[in-house]
């Protein structure tokens, strides 16, 4: 069965590094990739776009594909964005179909102080997006817990519902979504930081050109 993967984020706003290491990996598990923006992230600030700005902004990025998919689930809920409380939700609604999580090397670090970081593990395999040749520096106790789920075959995650961690040798864009809100907020044109998508309703961007850095 192919694996549903997921990648969240604030989004806040979409940009082309977010894209490109959601699309590869998507091919590398051969996944379809939901997109989920988060309503109130427990570890940041409030995004600058509103939760239906955002939305917009994603469904415009999107366009034209089927690899990657929009899932607003998170932002149907009150409360926190807690990951488990998603991943029990996609679990009830998707059986045994295998689902992995993508994260980037830095976040996979600091798993331990996520919500009920254990049982992630027994709800979603994990995807771990690093550089090509770069290992993540990952703190001895979540080592300890990740070490017997390793795995580095692809088919192994096609084949299980959860519970193993594969690396990701992705190709990511230093993209900066704080530097493209500066960058909108002074007038300039982050012209190729974007998705083309995203220029084609200047109404789109407007949370951003509105927002004064003073």
């Amino acid at each position: 069965m192919k694996p549903l993967a997921l990648f969240g984020g604030t989004f806040d706003p979409i940009h082309l590094g977010h894209l490109s290491v959601a699309w590869e990996a998507s091919e590398l598990l051969d996944a379809e990739v939901r997109l989920m923006p988060a309503s109130v992230p427990p570890h940041r600030s409030s995004p600058t776009a509103s939760a239906e700005q955002r939305v917009e902004m994603l469904r415009a990025a999107l366009r034209g594909q089927s690899r990657l998919l929009l899932d607003t689930r998170e932002l149907d809920r009150s409360g926190p964005s807690y990951t488990i409380d998603t991943l029990h939700e996609f679990r009830q609604e998707f059986g045994a179909r295998p689902l992995v999580l993508l994260l980037g090397a830095d976040a996979f670090a600091g798993l331990r102080s996520w919500h009920r970081w254990r049982e992630l593990f027994d709800v979603t395999h994990i995807g771990v997006l690093n550089r090509p040749g770069v290992d993540a520096c990952v703190p001895g106790e979540l080592e300890r817990a990740v070490a017997p789920r390793r795995t580095d075959d692809p088919a192994v995650i096609g084949a299980q519902p959860a519970g193993r961690v594969i690396e990701l040798a992705v190709t990511p864009l230093e993209i900066s979504a704080t530097r493209i809100r500066e960058l909108l907020a002074a007038g300039r044109d982050p012209r190729y930081l974007l998705p083309a998508g995203l220029f084609d309703d200047p109404a789109l961007l407007a949370p951003y050109r509105e927002t004064s850095l003073h």
